[in-house]
């Protein structure tokens, strides 16, 4: 290469893209320094720019920009569903830069205080479409009416409910919805009901659902966060009567022993059937109005009627089983600034971001020179379009003269495009021409505005840009995983086998022992099950059924095969066949019978599949990767790279 051409082709490789130092270029494709950056903070937690720690990252680096590049080159970015997925997480994230902050603000206080409390309704509806005609609306607001008038002359509301309202589940609940707080209902119906006093009753009040008649039962301040602990006997819901009787007699010799001063703690540990909490003494994550983790009805009302941290319940029932709960810790609900983010999450969905986008259009009009001449054009639109717009072979009529019926940001928008949005955007129930054309006028404004808005948003905001080709890399690297190493590591069997066979040494079973393992917080039960166990006819089952005849709580037993190093309770004891001497671990005793002593020996296929389609995983990747290096081209800069933390 002469002196000419490398310098031409280092100036290319290593120019700067929009100002900035390219920093690596992927089939001559450029990554700024800023584009490094983001990812490479992104993850990691505590950054480090020494030479060592930046090299070891663009290795991690290339690989995954290697692979995208191979998803693009095999057309990932084009197939039709991927496109959808993309198009999906870019509305999405386009969400934070299309609303009104002012609007968003006012929304967002409204929300918290709201969830001061919680309000206790029914309701009667009558159902409407949000596009019915105005003749099927006024007659579901009168059918509302009457209902409502047969209320005030002192029927009672829950009859009326069953005998009138269109919602099903009020010929079982009488319209009662019970208690809820901001988000838990649809925004207007929320509104009317905080708007209520207790015992009101509302005039017919308008959602996408129809029209409600509401009436507030009560009004209680929110229950805030509580953490608790909980001991769980568990119980099927298809549970014979006998599982229940022995179910019920359980958790009433738990709450003996808790009378009688026994630990939860201790207890849960013993005999809760939650594996999740059992080994935490029965705590669980916490609950209530500041958190997203909700707990059946019965066993929140139990929690939060408990008074000081350290009470606990009388047994209860719910569909999981029978429980004792035990209150921990209380605290009411969050400030509003540690609740924001999740109001604000919220509050980009539903009624909520219809208000807030409405807010944000309003804005962007007065911002961008808006001027609208629909008033003029729009009557040509109602003289034109008949009842067959309704219909799905809709011609449309000439439009003769083409003027432009609103401008924004120096763009006019004129009555063909608004021809074009109607025949693409029809609707099929009836309704007035005007009311149609209006409705679709206005539509059509919000929707042009929101896209100019929305194809600037890469040029404004260089995060959300940043964000966008995150999400694009992502999406793309999953799939092409997805099919070039994970599932054709479960699917190709010919390779697993081939694979596992060649790599045999590395899937041992080490020694193991075939037991029964027996434990009980009392020592003569053991003692018990170990002259049961004698009996040859008596399989585990029949000695726990035989011990347990006059208390669930006597005997526990599991039984497989255990890996002595792997099983705290049998690391470093000497077991010999049979039954071994009864020992305590904590707050039980246990019994060991081993069945059979196995020897190390190679595993099946079958035993090690989920380790060894890992390791095949492994092993495909690392081919891939060798095939990609030598198909796609990356080269680093390693003086940009290595400036990075200067």
């Amino acid at each position: 290469m002469s002196l000419i051409a490398f310098l031409a082709f280092s100036i290319n490789v290593w120019s700067q893209k929009d100002g900035e130092v390219v920093v690596m270029t992927v089939n001559g494709d450029p990554v700024t320094q800023s584009e490094f950056l983001q990812v490479y903070l992104k993850n990691n937690d505590n950054p480090k720019y020494d030479k060592e720690s930046l090299d070891e990252y663009m290795e991690l680096y290339k690989k995954f920009k290697l692979k995208v590049a191979e998803a693009e080159a095999l057309g990932y970015d084009t197939i039709p569903s991927l496109k959808r997925e993309l198009k999906g997480y870019k509305e999405q994230l386009s969400h934070p830069y299309l609303i009104d902050s002012s609007k968003s603000s006012e929304l967002l206080h409204e929300a918290y205080d709201r969830m001061k409390y919680e309000i206790k309704a029914s309701h009667i509806l009558i159902n409407v479409k949000p596009d019915a005609s105005p003749a099927d609306t006024l007659k579901a607001y009168n059918k509302a009416i009457a209902l409502k008038n047969r209320i005030e002359k002192g029927e009672d509301f829950g009859k009326v409910a069953v005998e009138g309202s269109e919602d099903p589940s009020a010929k079982v609940n009488k319209g009662d919805l019970g208690y809820f707080t901001a988000f838990q209902m649809v925004y207007p119906f929320e509104t009317a009901a905080y708007n209520l006093k207790v015992g009101e009753v509302s005039m017919p009040s308008r959602s996408s659902y129809g029209y409600h008649l509401i009436k507030v039962t009560d009004k209680r301040e929110a229950r805030g966060t509580i953490t608790a602990s909980h001991i769980m006997v568990f119980l099927d819901k298809d549970a014979e009567e006998e599982d229940i009787t022995n179910a019920e007699k359980k958790i009433n010799e738990i709450y003996k022993e808790l009378e009688e001063g026994g630990s939860f703690e201790k207890l849960a540990r013993l005999y809760s059937d939650d594996q999740g909490s059992k080994s935490k003494g029965g705590k669980l994550p916490a609950f209530g109005s500041g958190t997203n983790q909700r707990m059946v009805t019965e066993f929140e009302d139990a929690a939060f009627a408990l008074k000081n941290d350290g009470d606990y319940s009388r047994p209860f029932k719910t569909d999981y089983g029978f429980h004792i709960v035990q209150r921990n810790e209380f605290s009411p609900l969050g400030s509003l600034e540690d609740l924001k983010p999740e109001l604000q999450q919220k509050l980009s969905r539903g009624d909520r971001a219809n208000q807030s986008e409405k807010a944000f259009i309003a804005k962007l009009k007065e911002e961008n020179s808006f001027k609208d001449k629909g008033s003029k054009r729009l009557p040509w639109f109602y003289e034109n379009i008949d009842s067959t717009v309704f219909k799905k072979n809709w011609e449309t009529p000439e439009l003769k003269k083409n003027k432009w019926m609103f401008k924004y940001n120096e763009t006019k928008y004129d009555m063909l495009s608004f021809m074009n949005y109607i025949s693409s955007n029809k609707s099929t129930t009836q309704m007035p021409i005007q009311k149609f054309v209006d409705q679709k006028y206005k539509e059509w404004q919000s929707a042009e505005i929101m896209n100019d808005e929305k194809n600037s948003l890469e040029m404004k905001y260089p995060a959300y840009k940043a964000l966008l080709q995150e999400y694009h890399d992502g999406v793309l690297l999953y799939e092409i995983m997805k099919d070039k190493v994970w599932d054709k590591a479960i699917k190709d069997t010919v390779g697993l086998k081939a694979y596992f066979e060649s790599n045999q040494s590395k899937y041992q079973w080490p020694d193991r022992i075939e037991a029964i393992i027996y434990s009980s917080s009392k020592k003569d039960m053991l003692l018990e099950a170990q002259l049961l166990n004698e009996i040859d006819t008596l399989t585990m089952y029949d000695v726990l059924s035989k011990v347990n005849a006059d208390s669930q709580l006597n005997l526990e037993a599991e039984k497989g095969k255990f890996i002595q190093s792997e099983n705290p309770l049998l690391t470093n004891r000497t077991l010999n066949t049979g039954a071994n001497d009864i020992f305590k671990e904590g707050d039980k005793y246990y019994l060991i019978i081993v069945e059979e002593k196995l020897p190390a020996g190679p595993k099946k296929l079958q035993e090690a599949r989920g380790s060894v389609i890992q390791s095949y995983q492994e092993y495909l990747e690392e081919n891939w990767l060798r095939e990609l290096s030598e198909k796609h081209t990356i080269k680093v800069n390693n003086e940009a790279l290595y400036s990075i933390g200067e």
